[in-house]
């Protein structure tokens, strides 16, 4: 299948390329493309956009950079055209991406969103045009689930996927450890000194 992803920030990378690495497991066949970062690159993705291009903060830097937000808008759209995707899964990034799916709902394109915004938190109608434009939400806290079913909309709970980067720098740790024991003949037993007096 052909995968178009759109993660705009840094933990969006992240979470994205976990979510690209498991997505390869049952899919051997997967093409990647989309906007993100090193992390998602590492996993096979053609990155159009970085997502250092896309990071501006606060209502000032906002205004002052907003031709460039619509030009932006404007190439996500057709580039994704061009790729003819499967299924577009956009990864948190509210601004750009509730944007982007409306887009996808008009020309009738698979549209995933992995990572709900936090419209329980601010803006709590935005649920429809959630509802409206998106075909599956995969959520990561377990209130969303039922915050959603207020407004009759099922979503997937997944989890939080920063276990799954805790779970991964802890396996690093370990296997680091295993390796420096292996390379210096080392034993497992705790090691312990004492300073005479």
């Amino acid at each position: 299948m052909k995968y178009y992803i759109v993660a705009g920030e840094a933990s969006g990378d992240l979470h994205a390329s976990n979510l690209l690495k498991e997505i390869k497991k049952s899919d051997a066949d997967a093409v990647f493309r989309g906007w993100g970062g090193d992390k998602m690159k590492q996993q096979g993705t053609a990155i159009v956009k970085h997502y250092r291009d896309l990071a501006f903060m606060g209502f000032v830097e906002v205004v002052a950079n907003l031709k460039t937000i619509v030009r932006n808008l404007s190439l996500c759209k057709k580039d994704i055209l061009q790729f003819k995707p499967d299924v577009v899964i956009l990864v948190d990034y509210p601004g750009f991406n509730l944007r982007i799916a409306e887009f996808l709902k008009q020309n009738n394109i698979k549209t995933f969103y992995y990572i709900s915004p936090q419209i329980w938190a601010w803006k709590q109608s935005r649920v429809h045009q959630i509802k409206r434009d998106v075909d599956r939400m995969f959520a990561i806290l377990p209130f969303e689930k039922d915050f959603y079913k207020r407004f009759n909309m099922e979503v997937d709970f997944v989890g939080h996927p920063l276990l799954d980067a805790i779970d991964q720098f802890t396996t690093e740790r370990l296997n680091n450890k295993v390796e420096f024991r292996t390379e210096n003949n080392l034993s497992d037993k705790k090691a312990c000194c004492a300073i005479a007096r």
